[in-house]
C-alpha cells in the first residue's frame, strides 16, 4: 500500500483534470455504476476542547476502486485522509493525505455542474467568501467559462482576493457588497461558513446559476427560501445527503422545495433527468460533499503515481 502526501497530490493533480474526473464520476453514478456511503460523525467535548471524527465513502467498480475519506475536526480545524482499495481484489492500494485533494474536489464538482447548466453567454461571476474554497471555485469557474469580470463579496480579504484573481487569470475583479454581487452576477458561487442567508434571493437575475457549497451542516444555510422557490431546478450531488445535511433543505419552509424540481447531478449529466435549460431559468446547485468525489480523485492520483 502506498502512502501519498499532500505534496504528492499537489504535484500530480490540476484543476482541469479534476473537473474531468468529477464529470466522469458523476456520469458513472448517473448510469448506475457506483454507490455512495453516507457521512457519519461523532463528536465529544472535554475541558472545553471539542474533537470530532467523520467518515464518508463510495464504490466505483467501473473505475476499479472503493474507498473512504476519514477526517478529524479539532476546534474547527479539519484534516483529511482517504483510504483506497481495489474493487477487484479488495487489497488496500493507498492512504492519501487529502487536504489538498479536498480543495480540488469540491470546486471541480461545482464546475462540472456549471459546465452543464451555465446560462447562455455568462459575463459576470460573483464569489462569496475569500478562503480556500472561494479561491478554488474562482479557479475552476474561470477555467470553465470565459467570464469578463469577477465580483468578490467577503467579510474580510475581498480586496486581496480580487487582486489575486486579476493577477492569476487576467480577469477584472473588484470587491463589492453582497447585494451588488447577487444582483449583477450571471453565475454565483457561495463559499462561506455563513449560517444564515447571504443575500435576498429576489435580487438574483433570471437565468442565473448559483452554486452553494459552504456548508454541510443542517443548521447552516447560505441561500434563502426566496431564491429556492424561484429556482427552476435545484441540483444536488446525492439526494439523501442533501435532505439530511443541507440547511437549505432542512430549514426551508414547507412547500418551498418541490421534489419535482430537484435532480441529482449524475442523472442530469447522462440525460436521465429530462431537463433542458431555458434562458430565464434560475438553477441552484447545492453541494454538501459526497464520498464519490473523494474516491474518484483519489483513484486519479493513485493511478498517476502507481
Amino acid at each position: 500500500m502506498r502512502l501519498i502526501s499532500d505534496a504528492d497530490v499537489a504535484a500530480t493533480l490540476n484543476m482541469r483534470d479534476a473537473i474531468a474526473a468529477m464529470t466522469a464520476a458523476f456520469e458513472q453514478y448517473g448510469n448506475g455504476a457506483g454507490a455512495i456511503a453516507p457521512r457519519v460523525r461523532a463528536a465529544a467535548t472535554h475541558n472545553a476542547h471539542t474533537a470530532a471524527i467523520a467518515a464518508m465513502g463510495a464504490a466505483l467498480p467501473a473505475a476499479g476502486v472503493v474507498g473512504a475519506k476519514v477526517y478529524s475536526t479539532i476546534d474547527g480545524r479539519f484534516d483529511f485522509v482517504i483510504v483506497l482499495f481495489s474493487a477487484v481484489t479488495g487489497a488496500p492500494l493507498a492512504a492519501i493525505a487529502a487536504n489538498e485533494l479536498t480543495r480540488f474536489r469540491t470546486a471541480a464538482a461545482s464546475a462540472a455542474a456549471l459546465r452543464a447548466l451555465a446560462p447562455p453567454h455568462p459575463r459576470t461571476l460573483a464569489v462569496f467568501g475569500a478562503g480556500t474554497q472561494a479561491r478554488a471555485h474562482a479557479e475552476a469557474f474561470l477555467l470553465t467559462v470565459p467570464f469578463e469580470r469577477v465580483l468578490v463579496a467577503a467579510r474580510s480579504g475581498a480586496e486581496a482576493f480580487a487582486q489575486w484573481i486579476g493577477t492569476e487569470f487576467g480577469v477584472r475583479a473588484i470587491a463589492v457588497d453582497a447585494a451588488q454581487a447577487a444582483r449583477e452576477a450571471d453565475v454565483i458561487a457561495t463559499c462561506t461558513r455563513a449560517t444564515e442567508p447571504l443575500f435576498d434571493g429576489a435580487l438574483v437575475k433570471p437565468g442565473a446559476f448559483v452554486a452553494a457549497v459552504g456548508s454541510s451542516k443542517p443548521a447552516a444555510r447560505e441561500l434563502d427560501d426566496t431564491l429556492l422557490a424561484r429556482a427552476e431546478r435545484i441540483v444536488v450531488e446525492w439526494l439523501p445527503a442533501a435532505q439530511q445535511e443541507a440547511g437549505e433543505f432542512v430549514r426551508a419552509a414547507p412547500g418551498v422545495i418541490d421534489s419535482a424540481r430537484v435532480v441529482e447531478l449524475g442523472k442530469l449529466l447522462v440525460g436521465g433527468a429530462h431537463y433542458r435549460r431555458a434562458a430565464g431559468d434560475i438553477v441552484v446547485y447545492k453541494s454538501v460533499g459526497v464520498g464519490l468525489e473523494d474516491v474518484a480523485l483519489a483513484e486519479l492520483v493513485w493511478r498517476r503515481l502507481a
